[in-house]
């Protein structure tokens, strides 16, 4: 009989081999050309938000090229107004820097006689050892500060490219869905329709969740602080809350900046109210606003979070850490509509088995080994 005609199957070690020249091939694609993919995968997020608003306005007589303008028009108008307010709240603290350098510079002198009363050291040798510790900061100053202004070049390249990029993903909107339609038969056009929908779906119900749960958690931050007595308190409260966006990771960022500041403040006790503040919050966040506004739209487990979030810092730094989680929540997606990728769908998904119905029973198996 002529086996000609069946697929050859390759041993598993020559398809994991594949698999992983693929994935460092995919990989080294995405950080090599994050200027370009980053822009894009933000201005794509942001035409699907503003989609709605679009359609409502050619719906109520607009032009399509003028709803597309003033959706976007609008977007950037509140976005500006809550730059411009972040920005005069750090015009009004850097006022008050030299203040600050004095408190730090004597709470390093009160924490260099604790150190040394503590441990038995002598202060010569902790200042020396801090000494050490600056000059090795300012030998790696130059690259900091390079690296500081290349992200500072890319985000205002990014400013200026996103209102452009989300106006033409907007116009060619069905162009790009006929072309999408094209490169599928149309036996699996309903999959591709209900991937679509979902998606877009998602990003939209995601978004605003994120919007809603920043605003909560501002007000929670805010309002603590100031209750507190920590100066600032409202300006730190938006940055904590612009910060916990960053799955887990940003939310223990978020904690530094208040402490610092209720330690160079006149009571420094208040750094412990601060800390306290801060686990309530992060304690309601998790288990009741992020729950119900947030991860009830986007399905991906604790553990897949955290590691596309790494891998999202490691490709594209902070752009990455936020978008990691809305891609993976696509691919999940997309997973789930094929076959053969089904099991990273769920490996990805919070559906935990139960324990007495898991497949591989390992107790048995380990009863069997000691009968013999």
């Amino acid at each position: 009989m002529n086996n000609s005609s069946s697929p050859l199957k390759l041993p598993v070690y020559l398809e994991l081999a594949q698999i992983t020249m693929g994935l460092v091939a995919l990989f080294f694609i995405l950080y090599v050309g994050q200027d370009i993919i980053v822009p894009l995968i933000f201005a794509t997020i942001f035409a699907i938000l503003l989609n709605p608003i679009v359609n409502f306005l050619c719906n109520h007589g607009f032009n399509r090229i003028a709803a597309i303008g003033v959706a976007i028009f609008a977007g950037f108008i509140l976005l500006g107004g809550l730059l411009f307010f972040i920005g005069a709240q750090f015009s009004m603290f850097s006022d008050s820097l030299p203040m600050f350098k004095k408190k730090f510079t004597s709470l390093s002198a009160e924490a260099i006689d604790w150190a040394s009363q503590t441990f038995n050291l002598s202060k010569p040798k902790i200042q020396e050892w801090i000494q050490k510790a600056k000059s090795e900061g300012l030998k790696n100053g130059s690259t900091v500060i390079t690296k500081t202004l290349g992200t500072m070049s890319n985000l205002f390249i990014m400013v200026f490219l996103l209102p452009v990029y989300i106006f033409l993903i907007l116009f060619y909107k069905p162009l790009l869905l006929e072309f999408i339609a094209m490169l599928f038969q149309k036996v699996k056009q309903s999959i591709v329709v209900e991937v679509l929908f979902e998606t877009k779906t998602l990003i939209q119900s995601y978004l605003i969740g994120l919007l809603l749960e920043a605003v909560i958690i501002a007000t929670l931050n805010s309002v603590g602080l100031l209750v507190i007595g920590v100066q600032y308190a409202i300006l730190i409260g938006i940055l904590g809350a612009m910060l916990n966006i960053i799955p887990y990771i940003g939310g223990l960022i978020a904690i530094t900046i208040p402490v610092i500041m209720a330690l160079a403040g006149d009571n420094p006790q208040s750094a412990v109210w601060v800390i306290a503040l801060y686990l309530v919050v992060q304690f309601v966040d998790n288990n009741f606003i992020v729950p119900k506004i947030v991860a009830s739209k986007v399905k991906v487990n604790a553990l897949i979070s955290i590691i596309v979030v790494l891998i999202g810092g490691a490709l594209w730094g902070v752009a990455g850490m936020f978008l990691s989680i809305p891609i993976t929540a696509i691919l999940k997606v997309i997973f789930d509509r094929i076959e053969a990728l089904k099991p990273f769908g769920f490996l990805i998904g919070d559906n935990q088995p139960d324990i007495g119905k898991i497949i591989f029973n390992f107790k048995a198996i380990h009863k069997k080994q000691k009968k013999e």
